[in-house]
């Protein structure tokens, strides 16, 4: 036990005068946060950050709009604290986009944006808007710009991050579930387990991994979840061939051949024994593969199999305004581009610093 914990307090030591694993853990850490409170950060708080204003859409980063705040005719629930963190919260009033306006005793009288150049001139009685508190105008600067639906870019990055962290997490869960497992009975048991789990593992690996991901989603369908379970069952591969490898050196040791002759069941010794000791490996794949399955989900939300609108995923972000690449306002389609390189350079980062953390030849 003292061993073992000496060996990940160096390995700790190691890993923190690594600076690129110090930028991986910090801006993985970031991510974090602005994940879970995604919708306290996100200018648009909505579900989904999903708040149409189809007369400003596909402007310019800095775009600035005045909006008259005009309430739903249907009576919005007050959301709590939890449920928002979650879900976010329904917005209560329409959004006008106005370019001026004059209040004239009991009439509000406005400039009604609807293109560059075009404006509508509309009346309305402020007694309607009396639920406003009296700030019948907000000024909103959406820094990211608008989509082509005229969503804020930015609230969708920052709810997105959510997708591709969750789809890393999940992913990578199932894989390392199904690939220690089989991992381990092979490099155990050896002989016929190891050559059908081995042949299993060859089947998988000769087909390529879009491919399959494409097969396992038509089978389980569109959507949030189904495409978390798909990546998961294509990423187990490498990790079961890493703890086969390592199993099997470790098995030969003297540790375990006295675990043995002490009359230990073979679970015992996989699990209690045998496992804790090829941690080190499993933590530097699970980092590869959780880079892995963010840029897999980006790339199925892009061909349209993986998540649905109008939930927000740098992918599907990355389709719906890959247009404007080649015309006036191309950051729509990179701004998601850059969120996922920086994610997965963030945990390529970490996993060459967990990877030098743990080499024993490192070892000073």
């Amino acid at each position: 036990m003292h061993t073992q914990s000496s060996f990940w307090f160096s390995a700790w030591k190691r890993l923190r005068k690594n600076r690129g694993a110090v930028f991986g853990l910090f801006t993985i850490g970031v991510a974090i946060v602005v994940c879970i409170a995604a919708y306290y950060i996100a200018p648009d708080h909505s579900p989904n950050a999903n708040r149409m204003i189809l007369e400003i859409g596909g402007q310019k980063p800095g775009f600035k709009m005045n909006f008259l705040l005009l309430p739903k005719e249907k009576s919005v629930q007050q959301t709590g604290f939890f449920q928002r963190l979650i879900n976010g919260a329904e917005d209560a009033f329409n959004y006008i986009p106005v370019s001026s306006w004059q209040i004239k005793g009991d009439s509000i009288i406005v400039q009604k944006y609807i293109d560059e150049g075009i404006y509508e001139r509309q009346a309305y009685n402020t007694s309607s808007l009396e639920n406003v508190s009296g700030n019948y105008i907000v000024t909103k600067t959406f820094w990211c710009g608008t989509d082509k639906f005229g969503r804020d870019i930015l609230s969708r990055l920052i709810v997105g991050t959510r997708v591709s962290l969750a789809v890393g997490l999940i992913a990578v869960s199932i894989s390392l579930s199904i690939g220690i497992l089989l991992g381990l009975m092979a490099g155990y048991f050896r002989g016929r387990t190891d050559n059908i789990i081995m042949w299993f593992i060859n089947v998988i690996w000769s087909i390529p991994t879009l491919l399959l991901v494409f097969a396992i989603t038509i089978v389980l369908g569109k959507g949030f979840w189904q495409v978390f379970i798909a990546v998961g069952l294509t990423l187990w591969v490498n990790v079961a061939r890493i703890i086969r490898t390592q199993v099997m050196s470790i098995r030969e040791l003297q540790y375990v051949e006295a675990a043995k002759a002490l009359g230990f069941t073979d679970s015992r010794i996989i699990f209690r024994h045998i496992l804790p000791n090829v941690l080190g490996p499993v933590m530097v794949i699970a980092a590869s593969n959780f880079a892995s399955a963010i840029v897999i989900e980006a790339g199925l939300s892009f061909l349209g199999v993986g998540v649905q609108p109008p939930q927000p995923s740098w992918g599907l972000m990355i389709k719906e305004n890959y247009n404007f690449i080649i015309t006036h306002n191309p950051l729509l389609a990179i701004a998601p581009g850059v969120c996922i390189m920086i994610l997965v350079l963030a945990f390529n980062l970490l996993g060459n610093g967990l990877r030098d953390a743990f080499d024993v030849r490192e070892r000073v």
